[in-house]
């Protein structure tokens, strides 16, 4: 199985940023976690608020925990809230289920960490994160 460094984490953080600066983008928090849901690198843009890296661990965390990209924990949330309020409450109210969880999978298709995006609408939250997972040369799950 492959793991995701701090240099791969680093890049998608780059790359998610600089798909949102290329898109024009409101600025953005990007979290990389691995696949037991610990914080790997984490950045907040300039003029970003503070509470961003709390949303984006939540996108992210939700993610890897569930191995369900944020797009499919959104339509989870809408279609069976008592479900996601219970799942929350067994996570410690920690999960954000919206777009911009993205999952991060190696070659073979193994979820091996998670990238939380926040600051933009999530649909393009969600579209930064892929284009970071990408720039890392990882496959991306929205």
């Amino acid at each position: 199985m492959t793991h995701i460094t701090l240099e791969a984490a680093q890049q998608m953080i780059a790359g998610a940023v600089a798909h949102g600066t290329t898109q024009g983008y409101a600025p953005l928090s990007v979290i990389v976690l691995d696949a037991g849901g610990h914080p790997i690198a984490f950045a907040r843009a300039n003029d970003a608020a503070p509470g961003r890296y709390a949303i984006a661990h939540g996108k992210a965390y939700g993610a890897v925990m569930l191995g369900m990209a944020g797009n499919k924990l959104n339509e989870i949330a809408k279609a069976r809230p008592e479900f996601m309020t219970s799942l929350n409450t067994a996570l410690g109210g920690t999960v954000v289920p919206v777009q911009g969880g993205v999952l991060v999978k190696d070659a073979d298709g193994k979820v091996i960490g998670a990238v939380g995006v926040t600051g933009d609408t999530s649909d393009n939250d969600a579209d930064a994160g892929q284009a970071g997972v990408l720039a890392a040369g990882f496959v991306a799950e929205i």
